[in-house]
């Protein structure tokens, strides 16, 4: 399914493929501050639909996680990195697709504050 999303603003439009049901809740020092439920995709199901000049970028800790926001109204609707078998990953905020039903999605905790 093929899914649009953005940050508040509309600065930042995307669109994603792939099936939700599962989410993240990371309580790194970013993530936990932040408050998405982050899904994960191949990078190439990811689809900008604004230029890449709205896009702002923020890294920490091992600067290996791009991790994207809008300068404009805040939202961090997306990230990029790459994957242990070493393949380019977006992690999606599912938070940014209003036509994701938040509350039917399983939320699994993850540790990354360990990390």
């Amino acid at each position: 399914m093929i899914y649009e999303g953005s940050c508040h603003c509309g600065n930042i439009a995307f669109e994603v493929e792939g099936e939700f049901s599962e989410a993240l809740d990371c309580n790194c020092s970013l993530c936990r501050r932040r408050g998405g439920l982050l899904a994960f995709v191949p990078r190439e199901k990811l689809v900008l639909k604004t230029p890449d000049a709205n896009i702002s970028t923020y890294t920490f800790n091992r600067h290996v996680i791009r991790h994207h926001f809008c300068a404009k109204c805040g939202i961090a609707p997306f990230g990029e990195g790459v994957a242990p078998d070493g393949s380019a990953m977006a992690s999606i905020n599912l938070r940014c697709i209003p036509a994701i039903d938040l509350g039917a999605l399983k939320v699994t905790a993850y540790d990354g504050a360990a990390r």
